[in-house]
């Protein structure tokens, strides 16, 4: 198993039970495809660098969790499609390691 983490930005004009959902489909993604969830991580709400979808302000949370090498893929290609997630990024994290 390795090691990862998942930088998602929920947009920020949905109420705070569809931004929870939100995560939580997140989080049920990452151990549909075996992974185990170690720390979840709310950074808040956030001004983004650059307008996406007319929006200027995001939330953000951070979500490291240990899986197989082929779950960030699929977990990535299912979060891709969901609604009220404007940018979301898995990347290995080795810094624990």
């Amino acid at each position: 198993m390795n090691k990862y983490e998942l930088a998602l930005v929920i947009s920020s004009n949905v109420e705070e039970d569809v931004k929870l959902a939100t995560l939580d489909k997140a989080k049920a993604l990452i151990e549909r495809f075996g992974g185990v969830i170690t720390n979840v991580d709310d950074a808040g709400k956030k001004r983004l660098a650059y307008e996406i979808q007319k929006m200027k302000e995001g939330f953000y949370y951070f979500v490291k969790f240990d899986a197989e090498p082929t779950a960030p893929a699929e977990i990535e290609s299912r979060i891709r499609i969901q609604d009220n997630v404007l940018r979301y990024l898995i990347v290995s994290d080795t810094q624990e390691a």
